[in-house]
């Protein structure tokens, strides 16, 4: 880890608190109504499918398909100009038709990256009081 630049932080609320607590417990934490079922991401307040404010933080599988990606060449932060280059990816998680998130794919040569390929989180500190979910190929060691 870069000790000279620290990463950007996110900075959790009454909404988000709950996802970076259960990532800080390896925990992939989604919001989910209790009254359709609906999985809501990014979290907001109301579920957008029945307009209900009864919703809840769901753990999920940790499972994920890729559905886009890019190389990154350059650094959006200081914090990774030492870490480009990275695949950032959206990815698709099982529990949901439509259910995305974005992250970053690691463990995985990027001419090996693929649209389509089995993926499963995995939970790394990348700075200190920061800890991230990334995703990697299914059953990668």
């Amino acid at each position: 880890m870069d000790t000279l630049v620290k990463p950007p932080m996110p900075v959790p609320d009454a909404l988000t608190e709950f996802f970076w607590e259960g990532v800080r417990a390896h925990k992939l934490m989604i919001l989910r109504c209790r009254n359709c079922g609906h999985f809501i991401h990014y979290p907001r307040p109301v579920c957008e499918r029945c307009l209900s404010e009864d919703l809840a933080p769901e753990e999920v599988s940790g499972r994920a398909t890729l559905y886009s990606y890019t190389i990154t060449m350059k650094p959006w932060h200081p914090f990774w100009v030492d870490k480009v280059p990275y695949v950032l990816a959206t990815v698709e998680l099982p529990e949901q038709e439509g259910l995305k998130m974005l992250t970053n794919l690691v463990e995985c040569p990027h001419d090996a990256v693929e649209v389509g390929m089995p993926l499963e989180v995995t939970f790394r500190e990348v700075g200190e009081g920061l800890t991230l979910p990334f995703f990697k190929p299914a059953g990668a060691v």
